[in-house]
């Protein structure tokens, strides 16, 4: 089967989550894997793939912050992607956002 291109619709937007978002180090040097119950719901980083047409505060290459916990994964050309309404996204960081505006979304 050849690969097709992909148009989201409305306002979805296709992520890629960081991959070095999982991991992170405490002030003492311990790796703390993603996996490990912190007791707070965690916020993840995700860089934007592609838009539907209805998306208003994202583009594509702007890194997203979002519920790691209500994602909905998908499978392209072998690559694990996140699809997610643009309402979801907590945060938006951008270089096109300096100057003013503070890039939040909610």
């Amino acid at each position: 089967m050849r690969s097709a291109p992909i148009k989201m619709l409305h306002d979805r937007l296709l992520v890629e989550v960081d991959e070095e978002a999982g991991e992170r180090r405490s002030s003492g040097g311990i790796v703390i894997p993603a996996t490990a119950a912190m007791g707070a719901r965690r916020l993840a980083w995700s860089r934007v793939i592609a838009v539907g047409p209805h998306a208003r505060a994202v583009e594509v290459g702007d890194r997203v912050l979002f519920d790691p916990e209500d994602k909905a994964e998908v499978e392209v050309h072998g690559e694990v992607y996140v699809v997610m309404r643009e309402r979801d996204v907590h945060a938006v960081a951008a270089e096109r956002l300096e100057g003013g505006s503070t890039g939040l979304y909610l």
